[in-house]
Order: C-alpha cells, then structure tokens, then sequence
C-alpha cells in the first residue's frame, strides 16, 4: 500500500487528471451512486409493496405508492447506469487519447530510453497493454470504489435514523467488505500479480518481436524452439491464473458470507422494530432485501483492490519512460539553427556502451567523404545498428565525437529530417493512398513530382496500371505489393525527401537474390549523388559501393575499396566466398 501512494504521488501521467476534470468526476460518481441507490430502493419498496399486497388491502390507493415508487426506482437504475457509463467511458476514452498522444511523442523523438534500451515488443506493450489497464483502473478500481465506500458510509448513516446500534453493527459488518477484504486481497494478490505482469509483459514482447522476425526463425531452422518457448511462457501463466481463479473463489464466497450476515441482522433487526403490527410487518421484506443491490458495489471495491498492483506496475513503467525522454531531452545539445555547409561525417575516438556496461563499440575512427557510398559488414551483435545510432544522433558517444560537416550530431536533431534519410527492412507503408504514402518524404509534392520519383525507381508504369493509379489505396503495410515493390516505394519517398546522407539499413532482407540485386541497382543508381551508408550481412551487390568496412569484436578490423580488399585481403576473398556458397 505504501508503494502504491508513492507511486500515486510522483505519478505525471493518471492520477493528475483526477483532479483537473474533478467536476466531470463528480458526475461520474453521482451517477454510478444513484445507480446502486436505486436499485437498493427499488428492492427496499418492491419487498413492501409485495409484502403489503399479500395482505389484500381494502383499496388499491393503499398500496399505490409504493407502486409509483416501484416503477419510479426501476426506470431510474437503468436510465442513471446508461448515463453513468456513456459519461465515465466517454471520460476515460478523451483521457486516455492524451495518453496515447503523449507516449507516440515520446517514441517519434527517438530518445535513446526508446531505441536503445527497449525492444520493439515492449513499445507496443507499453501502448497496447499498459494503456489499456489504465483505462480499466479509471472503470474498475477508481470510479467503483469511490461508489462503493460512498454507498458504505451514507447507508450506514441512513440506518442511524432508526437505530445508531443497528447502524454501527452493520458499519462493522459491511466494513469487512467495503475495507478489510479489499486491502486482504491486496496484500495476497500484491506479489502474484507482479509475477504475473512480467510473465505477460514477457510473452507480449517476445511474441511481437518473433513475429517480426519470424524469416531469421525460420531460415536458422529454430520454429520449433520459438513454438515451445511460448507454450512454456503460457503455461507458467495459465498456472498462475489458476491459481487467481481459486483466490477469487473464495474471496467473493467470503463476501456473500458476510453479505448474508448483514441481511440477517437487518431482518432480526426489523422483526424487532417493527414485527409487534400488522402493517410494520410489512418493514421487514423491505429491510432484507435492500443490501442485495449493494452487494456488487462493494464486491466491485476488492475486485479493483485485486488488479491494483498490476496498474501500479503500468503506471510506473509510463511514468519511468516519460522521466528517461525528459532527462534525455534536457541533457542535448543546444540546436544549431541550420544544415552545415558540407556534410562530411567524422567519428574520432568513439567508443560507446549501453548503461556503463561493456563496450559495443572501441576507438572508432571513421571518415565519410560527400557522395560516398559506404558498406558496413560484420556478424550480428557486432555494432553495426549502434554505430547508425551514433551517426544519426540517438546515442552519444561515451567518448570521442561524431560531427556532420564539423557539427557536432547531436546539435543537427532539430534538422534531422532534413539531413539523413533511413531506408530499413520493413518500410513503412500505411493503409492510404499511393500519394499519401509518398508524400510522407514531402508533404505538399506535386502529382507530377510523385510521377517523376515513380519513373525513378521504375513503378511508373506499375501505378499507371492500378485501379485508381495515384489514388489506389496501398492497404494495411502495403500488402497489395510484393517485398521489392515495398521498397521501391520507399526509395521514391526517399527521392522526395532529397536529404543528403541516405542510411539502408539492411533494406534487402527477406527478398530473392535476384530481386535483391535488383533493388540494390535501383537504390545506388537513383541515390548516386547521396552519401550512402549501407549495413548489411552479405556481400550481394557490395562492387556498387566506394568502400567498405568489416566491424569486428567492436572495431573496424577491416577498411577498403571491394577492389583493392579482392586484391589483398584474404580474410575478404573468405567472406565473399562464403557468402556465394563456394
């Protein structure tokens, strides 16, 4: 418990707008109380009315309030439920797409919290998964709550009315539920929710991550080790819902238990007051059946006292990645207020490491002239992607410097789209238009310069072709086209973005070798005036390159023209040899 109000204090993302729509709140909590209230009234007057019916009143104006009453409270319940949820879902959907805008920010400045230290996977779990269970703790532990113990403490108030003993008896009875139950299930759920979380958080990155590489699973002969590592990871968590499952059990068992004794005492206590007339009898139907609606507003308090540890966990993780983009933010470099004049990259004496820890990469020195076109080879886990990281300013070096025309990178964030141009393995094609997608590089293109990029990279006459030419929608990721249309695509999009250093991170993955020599042709015939810096992992298409370096046990091992290292190095002549199967 001490850990969640920490947590509630130093919180920037959920519990700050309790406060700041504090009057939508209020109805929220209004309406869901005038739910519960009448829903308890309208047993409380159906138990007299039938209770009074069943002793044949002379005239049906006796008992004719209390069916006005009846049919009163049974169309209120529903009409107040329908309000209270229209109005506290409406809340929560408004809320949570402030959050959703917030973490994209956060994902679109490319802040090393989000790039270096966080797998694809768990991005999306942070969006999908923890944005969710916020939005459920708006639904199922604040709003219900607040009811509940709103309901708890004016019943019991009500109840005072006619006996301040009975009232207390049953502020200790229902208290079981409304308080000590609630902060039980915490204490047992607090743990096992927590292992829970990271079982999900486990099998949601690592499934989202498998699937986007599903090709190297397959290619290295591995499916049947990914199958059973995620039967293992959902098996453990089968076990521990479970095991929730019979927690459950009994905690709502104990509820009614108490429930039913709160019901008991209120009928002995009824029989009692009112038991000694004839029409006072009529009291004790009325008085028994009105804890019954109550019954799920309290239960609805150690339901959401059940998850809470899991929304805490959320929280934490939002609120950690939010203070890592800040810190990151304040920590750059002031902004230079335009390109430099000449875009030669430098990189004297780099070495860079994750989080203090070993090196990835050592004493790097590199020069790119303008206009060259660089390859970077090296086995995977090399620091091949760490050092585009480098070059593109998402991570600063440990030591040493990386500069752009003399600029340090890190100064040049501000104009980056404007300076380096990406082109990875899976480009972005979204579920719009043609021209939509190309305009991404330039938004205010002109048709005929869309035509003139597609002319470019050879999907002139392929778009003239479809249905609506320009305007055929691509669909989701650009299914409608193959692996090589997708990234002639992106290449175009690049052409309109015209920046002057180009990076192709591995652009030709998963395609055929002759599609892929054929992408490679397009790529460095239209981009043949860029700076091209080009990582892959074979050696298809590297004689269209100016240079070439091997990254190896965290240096640059080798350097050199494909031509001169054909002539000298052996360890070169090797790599190409395995790389063409001889």
């Amino acid at each position: 418990m001490r850990n969640f109000w920490h947590t509630v204090k130093n919180d920037r993302w959920v519990f700050p707008y309790l406060t700041k729509y504090k009057g939508l709140l209020a109805l929220i909590i209004f309406l869901g109380f005038m739910t519960f209230f009448c829903g308890g009234a309208l047993m409380f007057t159906s138990g007299f009315l039938i209770s009074r019916s069943a002793q044949r009143p002379g005239n049906i104006l006796m008992v004719y309030a209390p069916i006005v009453l009846t049919r009163a409270f049974g169309i209120g319940r529903p009409s107040f439920r329908y309000a209270e949820r229209l109005t506290s879902h409406n809340w929560v959907l408004k809320i949570v797409s402030v959050f959703r805008k917030r973490l994209y920010q956060i994902v679109e400045a490319g802040t090393k919290s989000i790039y270096a230290h966080v797998q694809t996977g768990e991005v999306f779990n942070l969006m999908a998964n923890d944005l969710f269970k916020i939005e459920n703790m708006y639904l199922r532990v604040v709003f219900p709550s607040i009811i509940g113990w709103l309901l708890y403490v004016l019943g019991s108030i009500a109840l005072g009315i006619f006996s301040p003993i009975m009232a207390l008896l049953i502020f200790i009875i229902l208290g079981i539920d409304a308080i000590v139950i609630p902060l039980i299930t915490l204490a047992i759920m607090g743990e096992r929710d927590a292992t829970q979380k990271q079982v999900e958080n486990k099998i949601y990155t690592n499934l989202t991550d498998a699937v986007m590489g599903l090709q190297d699973w397959t290619l290295s002969g591995r499916t049947q080790e990914l199958v059973d590592n995620q039967e293992e990871d959902f098996d453990q968590l089968g076990n521990l819902q479970t095991k929730d499952d019979h927690f459950d059990w009994w905690r709502n068992f104990s509820s009614e238990v108490v429930m039913g004794i709160a019901a008991l005492a209120l009928i002995i206590f009824a029989t009692m007051a009112f038991g000694h007339s004839t029409f006072g009898v009529n009291w004790i139907a009325a008085f028994g059946l009105v804890l019954f609606p109550i019954t799920d507003a309290l239960g609805s308090i150690s339901q959401g006292f059940g998850e809470l540890p899991r929304y805490t966990d959320s929280i934490k993780r939002l609120n950690a990645m939010d203070q890592e983009s800040q810190a990151e933010t304040n920590q750059q470099l002031p902004q230079v207020d335009q390109l430099p004049l000449e875009n030669t990259i430098n990189l004297a004496d780099v070495s860079f490491g994750y989080d203090g820890g070993k090196n990835v990469l050592n004493d790097i020195n590199l020069n790119i002239p303008v206009g060259e076109h660089l390859a970077i080879l090296g086995p995977s886990g090399a620091g091949k992607s760490t050092l585009l990281k480098l070059i593109t300013g998402d991570e600063v070096p440990n030591t040493g410097a990386v500069t752009v025309g003399g600029i340090n990178v890190s100064q040049l964030q501000s104009h980056r789209a404007e300076l380096i141009a990406v082109l990875d393995q899976q480009p972005y094609l979204f579920d719009t238009t043609v021209a939509n997608n190309l305009k991404l590089g330039k938004l205010h293109a002109s048709d005929a310069q869309l035509w003139d990029v597609l002319d470019q990279v050879n999907l002139k006459e392929l778009v003239e072709q479809l249905p609506e030419q320009l305007d055929t929608p691509m669909t989701e990721a650009g299914k409608r086209f193959s692996g090589g249309e997708k990234q002639r695509f992106a290449l175009a999009r690049i052409l309109l973005q015209d920046t002057p250093i180009v990076i192709l991170d591995e652009p030709t993955v998963g395609l055929d070798p002759i599609t892929e020599l054929e992408v490679l042709q397009t790529i460095f015939a239209t981009l043949q005036d860029k700076t091209l810096i080009w990582v892959t992992h074979h050696l298809t298409g590297v004689e269209l390159v100016d240079n070439v370096i091997f990254i190896e046990h965290h240096q640059i091992t080798l350097e050199g023209s494909p031509q001169a290292l054909l002539e000298t190095s052996p360890r070169f002549n090797q790599l190409l040899a395995m790389d063409h199967g001889f």
